[in-house]
């Protein structure tokens, strides 16, 4: 129940639980990432996209350790941009919020097309933007519903991705030699996977920036980020090897639709308008759970003055930050209705790498008392998190790497207006 201090201290209410802190996680990783990154990934690195989703996942796991112990430390609205803050200083802070928001804004927006596309390819962009106004409006009248509404689309995708693995592996088509984990893949093949299949990983984070909204924070939060991404990792190699059991890697690099091209292959194409549904509704959940993450994550920049002071207002009735809810799917929307969805993963995930990478510099600062984990884990997590965003393709890091830099000299001139 809320207090009346926290209401008068502008303060979110904490609702959520272990279960429903999972379910969101998986509902921001098992989303459209599993529908549409394995065809990409399959044109870098052939069958060796399974040793990407393996790389992704090692630097994933890193990650998910660093966020999970520093959340705990610090379980307010804002993921790293406040450990980052709060550990390395207010530039560090800033600059990964910086990238949080930038990067998972157009996130927003490949994920909004995806819905589009698979719903009705012919008016995409108007059917992108009509979803994240249904969302926005799911996501301020309060967190609990966007839970509930996150636990049923999980519950759906999951069935869906069983039904599409059991159709692959017994349908009679499945050679087990096909995914052959090397083949002809190269090195660089491998890390340019392995960067592209992390975009589809970075959900755990929705768990973070909800650290104000978790009741019991420092045992719910390192418990949800290890089980949601443990379990989003077994149903990701589950399906990357049966679509690539069925398809090959040559078939598999070429085709828009994988996991619906899979199941015709298979001989059971019923499947496959299902399996379309499945990605709209997919990436409705991811859609969902993003726009809280960037919302909260501009309401803690906002509370420090880096985004507009008045984005940082609460509902009174609701509870949730209102004004950056409504900023970001203004935002969101505007994007769904003029860019393109494929340079949108890119650009989003060289953002979320710097932002992971400033979690882990955050958690090499901890403490033995405060929690801090194995030195090998930020050490692995911040190594990887760079190696991956330099790996993915040129046109992504020029952007991500301009858009960057854009943000560190905006600080710049904040800064020095503020001491003029």
């Amino acid at each position: 129940m809320r207090t009346t201090a926290s209401a008068e201290a502008g303060e979110l209410e904490r609702h959520l639980g272990v279960l429903d802190a999972v379910v969101i996680g998986l509902g921001s990783m098992i989303g459209a990432g599993i529908f549409a990154a394995l065809a990409p990934a399959a044109r870098a690195a052939g069958s060796g996209l399974l040793l990407g989703l393996a790389l992704a996942a090692v630097v994933a796991y890193c990650n998910a350790t660093s966020s999970a112990r520093l959340a705990a430390r610090y379980p307010q609205s804002g993921g790293t941009y406040v450990y980052g803050r709060e550990r390395l200083g207010d530039f560090w802070g800033y600059l990964a919020g910086w990238g949080f928001v930038v990067g998972k804004t157009a996130s927003c927006a490949a994920m909004a097309l995806t819905v589009g596309t698979y719903v009705w390819p012919g008016h995409a962009h108007a059917v992108a933007v009509a979803a994240v106004v249904a969302l926005t409006a799911v996501d301020y009248v309060g967190v609990q519903k966007s839970a509930w509404l996150t636990r049923g689309i999980v519950a759906v995708v999951l069935a869906l991705l069983a039904a599409v693995v059991a159709a692959c592996l017994t349908g009679g088509t499945a050679q087990a030699a096909r995914p052959d984990v090397g083949g002809t893949a190269t090195f660089g093949g491998v890390l340019q996977a392995a960067g592209l299949l992390f975009f589809a990983f970075a959900g755990y984070a929705r768990i973070a920036t909800l650290g104000e909204e978790v009741r019991d924070p420092k045992r719910t939060i390192p418990r949800a980020i290890p089980l949601a991404l443990g379990i989003t990792l077994v149903v990701y190699a589950a399906v990357a090897f049966a679509v690539l059991a069925v398809l090959g890697p040559d078939r598999l690099a070429r085709t828009a639709a994988p996991l619906a091209e899979a199941v015709r292959a298979a001989g059971v194409p019923g499947l496959a308008p299902v399996v379309r549904v499945g990605a709209a509704v997919a990436a409705t959940g991811s859609l969902l759970a993003l726009i809280l993450g960037v919302s909260r994550t501009t309401l803690a920049m906002a509370r420090d003055r880096h985004l507009p002071h008045a984005l940082a207002a609460v509902h009174p009735r609701f509870r949730v930050p209102h004004r950056a809810e409504l900023a970001v799917g203004t935002v969101v929307a505007v994007l769904a209705a003029t860019t393109d969805v494929r340079g949108a993963i890119g650009f989003s995930s060289f953002g979320v790498l710097a932002y992971y990478a400033v979690a882990n510099a955050s958690a090499w600062t901890l403490t033995p008392v405060e929690g801090r984990p194995a030195r090998i884990v930020p050490i692995v997590g911040a190594t990887g998190c760079l190696v991956l965003a330099f790996a993915l393709p040129l046109a992504s890091v020029v952007w991500g790497a301009g858009v960057m830099v854009a943000g560190a000299v905006a600080y710049a001139l904040r800064r020095a207006a503020t001491r003029t």
